[in-house]
């Protein structure tokens, strides 16, 4: 069991990998099932994954992840653990625009057991954008898929002109801007 590495592997022509690391395993279901729905000129290949390390593949035949998403549902203290913990094992040149924050259960405000300022404080250390969602609701799930393509394709390459750093730049600017409107 290895750590994840960013550049260990070229890209594929005309495909991109994305990987789902988080403890619901209906919402990653239900979430890589909407992903796949959604019409693309891309080969989709995706992954999910309870937690990291992943285990080792014979002959070394991972594919290369281009974008991680870690899925943290604050109405569970176990997911945000083990998400920090799985944090670990990512090498840091993912943390270069390859990783995001997709936070659920947040509508149900008398459920949430995670402090909200922990999600923006491991968000902040690690540089990566945060994704809120309701994934039970089928169309903030699809307009979510919509959102994670469009972000994969920028991580594989696919898109032209646009890095995923300066991507992920991007998005935590606006975030950061919208939290002083309020």
């Amino acid at each position: 069991m290895s750590t994840l590495s960013a550049f260990g592997k070229l890209p594929t022509l005309n495909s991109a990998t994305i990987l789902l690391v988080g403890t619901n395993d209906v919402f990653q279901q239900q979430l890589a099932e909407t992903i796949l729905k959604e019409k693309q000129d891309l080969k989709i290949n995706i992954h999910l994954a309870a937690s990291l390390p992943l285990p080792v593949e014979r002959n070394h035949v991972r594919p290369r992840i281009d974008l991680i998403v870690f899925m943290i549902n604050v109405q569970s203290k176990y997911s945000f653990e083990d998400i920090e913990v799985s944090l670990i094992h990512v090498d840091a040149n993912f943390f270069l625009g390859k990783v995001c924050f997709l936070v659920t259960g947040v509508g149900r405000m008398n459920k949430i057991s995670v402090d909200m300022d922990a999600v923006w404080k491991l968000a902040d250390r690690y540089c990566s954008p945060v994704l809120f969602c309701e994934l039970e609701c089928e169309k903030i799930r699809t307009v979510t898929a919509q959102r994670l393509l469009r972000m994969l394709q920028i991580c594989a390459g696919h898109v032209l002109g646009i890095s995923s750093l300066s991507f992920s730049s991007l998005m935590k600017c606006s975030i950061e801007d919208s939290s002083y409107l309020a």
